[in-house]
């Protein structure tokens, strides 16, 4: 049995990917269409820990992506019992701004591949009655946010569509869980150095490895819903609620929104 990982090529894939690999001992199929980071992951984790691990290089974003893992799978053998749904992309931008290719992407990405794997190795884990599904929310899916439009609202449909089958597959024994994580230690926001390590120090990020330890036990323990990180728990009551002034007041301090609503 294979633990699949998307966006196992760096970040919290890669993190995942190595706490599996290390504190439990599971072979991992890594996805990403990092082609050359992916072997090293791969080689890496096989070599110090002992493991099974299987790069498969594919651009996710692609609309027959899932169904391409999937075959691939069945052809060679491969069965999955833990789902990792971790790939992502992040931009801040005007909707009508964005390159529609980009849009697309976002969409892709986010919702038709993630959905359609769990449609297709879902079915195969509740035949055996038996499995483990983990979905990459965000806390921005309470979040109506300018700039964001697509990232937010894709993440809403993650955390709405992954509860629902949290309902449908626990009878059948398959464990679905959805992460709706803060802010994460990674490259994806574009901080600098000095602002992600005093956000970690601060408790406001938490570092990839720290998640993904927390995230894996939630899954195990078969909880619906994790939201690791104690400032999320302040944060997300209080941004659910936030007065249109207030966002368009933070408007007026992004650059992508001054020639949109001035100063």
């Amino acid at each position: 049995m294979y633990a699949l990982i998307t966006g196992a090529s760096s970040g919290i894939g890669k993190a995942y990917a190595t706490v599996l690999a290390r504190e439990y001992q599971h072979d991992v199929l890594l996805v990403s269409n990092q082609e050359k980071e992916l072997q090293q992951v791969a080689s890496e984790l096989s070599e110090q820990y002992h493991v099974k691990a299987i790069p498969f290089y594919c651009d996710l974003a692609r609309q027959e992506a899932a169904q391409n893992l999937y075959d691939w799978c069945t052809e060679n053998g491969i069965e999955v019992d833990i789902l990792l749904n971790n790939a992502g992309m992040f931009f801040w931008q005007p909707l009508q701004e964005v390159p529609t290719q980009k849009f697309l992407t976002i969409l892709n990405l986010h919702m038709i591949t993630l959905a359609m794997l769990c449609r297709l190795f879902g079915e195969d884990m509740c035949r055996r009655r038996k499995g483990y599904i983990l979905n990459m929310s965000s806390m921005t899916a309470w979040m109506p946010f300018p700039g964001i439009q697509a990232y937010n609202a894709t993440k809403a449909f993650v955390l709405n569509f992954s509860q629902s089958l949290w309902y449908e597959m626990k009878p059948q024994g398959v464990v679905v869980t959805t992460l709706t994580p803060g802010a994460i230690d990674t490259p994806l926001y574009g901080l600098d150095d000095k602002t992600r390590r005093r956000l970690v120090k601060w408790g406001i990020s938490l570092t990839p490895e720290h998640f993904a330890q927390i995230a894996l036990k939630r899954m195990f323990r078969g909880k619906k819903r994790a939201m690791p990180g104690w400032v999320n728990h302040i944060a997300v009551p209080l941004l659910k609620h936030l007065p249109d002034w207030a966002v368009f007041f933070a408007m007026r301090r992004l650059p992508q929104y001054k020639n949109i609503i001035g100063r």
